[in-house]
Formats: C-alpha cells, sequence, structure tokens
C-alpha cells in the first residue's frame, strides 16, 4: 500500500532539486502535491514532468505572510487539507568573509530560509490541527550542525532552522504535530555548483572534489536520498519521531 493515500502534502521550493525530487516520490506514493516556488515556468515543467492529475503548483514567496497564507489555502481549496508541509525553499546567498559579507545579502538569506519557514509553519499547523495531526520536515544543512568559512549567512540560517524545529516539535506535539529537520550535505544540485564555483572561482570541480574528501561515503548526496528520509519522516513509521536532527550528510558531521 502507498504511504500517502489520501495525504496532502505542500513542498516550497518545488522546482529545485530537493523539490523536484521530493515530489516525484510523494506523487507516486500516492499524495496529493502542492508544489510552491517563484519560478513558474520551472513549476510547469515539474509538473508536466510529473504528469500526475493529483499533482500541481502555486507561485509563492515564502517571505511574504499573505503569501504564505495563500499557498496554504489554495493547498486546502484544492485537496481537502493539509497533512504535510516539506518547509525546502532556501537560498544560498554568497561566499565571502563576514568583513566582505554585504548585510543586505545576509538579510535576504535569513528572510528566505528562516523568516519563509518560520511563516510556513504558522499557517500549516492551524490546518493540520483540523486533521488531527501532521508532519512538518524542515531541510537545514550539515551546516546547521557545523560551520562553514565565507558562508556566514547561510550558516546562520540553517542554525536557526533546528531551533526553529524544536520549538515548533515542542508546539505541535499536543496536536499530533512532528516536526523534524532533514540535514544534507552538499548535494548535486544547482545550488552546490553556484557554491562551488564561488568558493573557488574558475576552479569549482576542484572545490567539489575538497568537499567530497571531507564526506566519508566520498561522494554528493542525491536529492532523492533526501527526499527519501522526508517520506519516511512524513510517514506513519516515523510516529514516534519528532524534534530530530537526521543527517542525510553521507558522515560528514561526523568529522
Amino acid at each position: 500500500m502507498s504511504r500517502f493515500n489520501n495525504k496532502v502534502v505542500a513542498i516550497t521550493g518545488g522546482s529545485g532539486g530537493i523539490g523536484i525530487a521530493a515530489g516525484k516520490l510523494f506523487s507516486s506514493e500516492g499524495a496529493k502535491v502542492l508544489l510552491v516556488d517563484l519560478d513558474e515556468d520551472a513549476l510547469k515543467k515539474v509538473v508536466a514532468e510529473i504528469s500526475s492529475d493529483d499533482v500541481s503548483y502555486t507561485v509563492a514567496d515564502v517571505t511574504v505572510a499573505d503569501q504564505v497564507e495563500n499557498y496554504t489555502r489554495v493547498a486546502v481549496d484544492r485537496y481537502g487539507g493539509l497533512d504535510i508541509l516539506l518547509a525546502n525553499a532556501g537560498i544560498e546567498g554568497c561566499v565571502a568573509p563576514i568583513t566582505d559579507y554585504p548585510l543586505e545579502t545576509f538579510q535576504k538569506v535569513l528572510d528566505v530560509n528562516v523568516t519563509g519557514v518560520w511563516l510556513g509553519i504558522k499557517y500549516a499547523m492551524p490546518e493540520m490541527i483540523k486533521r488531527g495531526g501532521g508532519s512538518i520536515v524542515i531541510t537545514s544543512s550539515v551546516a546547521g550542525v557545523r560551520g562553514a568559512p565565507g558562508l556566514s549567512a547561510y550558516t546562520t540560517s540553517k542554525h536557526a532552522t533546528v531551533g526553529m524545529m524544536r520549538s515548533a516539535s515542542n508546539e505541535g506535539a499536543p496536536f499530533g504535530i512532528r516536526v523534524n529537520t532533514v540535514n544534507p550535505s552538499p548535494e548535486e544540485t544547482r545550488m552546490m555548483r553556484y557554491l562551488d564555483e564561488g568558493i573557488a572561482p574558475g576552479s569549482g570541480e576542484k572545490a567539489k572534489q575538497g568537499f567530497s574528501s571531507m564526506i566519508p561515503l566520498g561522494r554528493y548526496g542525491e536529492p532523492s536520498e533526501v527526499a527519501d528520509i522526508m517520506a519516511f519522516l512524513a510517514s506513519d513509521a516515523a510516529a514516534f519521531c519528532t524534534g530530530g536532527v537526521y543527517m542525510v550528510d553521507g558522515g560528514m558531521s561526523s568529522n
């Protein structure tokens, strides 16, 4: 039996690497899927690629409260409720030491990666309470448990999502709402290609080799591997899992 029959999932960052992988997986397991992102053309391509009557999209900026409230309402109006939120939207900012880091970039990263998650939880929880519970999975990062030079905004934001998860898990527990983070290592995504190039301009492949050498399993992760952990945490198999930090990092955080 499919794990998510009659379940409704909203996925922010739905046109990015992890969002696409999650959309495909949850759809294949019976969920009604609402993909949320800023790029409508990209969302249309993902929906066409998944090709299911139970997968659709809506455009929203996760930093704008009215738009977050609206995508939550779209999920409810279109599919009858909301059971699962994958708070996955995020941006990387730039690569620069703190002394040179642009303030406006720092604030933008925190706005998307922290405020966007907070707003998602704020509007999702009341709908999940109506359904008798639910699961919220936040995409953090290995940078949410360790530091990285040149990535102060991203690292700060991903640490913040872990703290937010811990508070939200306590608030959600009396209502049967579970909240956890997934914390990937570098993944085979556009974001990581950009960071590789930012760390070693003109030598992105060398930066990738350097990062890979820090991962005991010796490679970057695949978005589908992150989606697999998201699906576990959203499923009944994880009914006693809340308030947890789930590393999907090939052992990187063990170093």
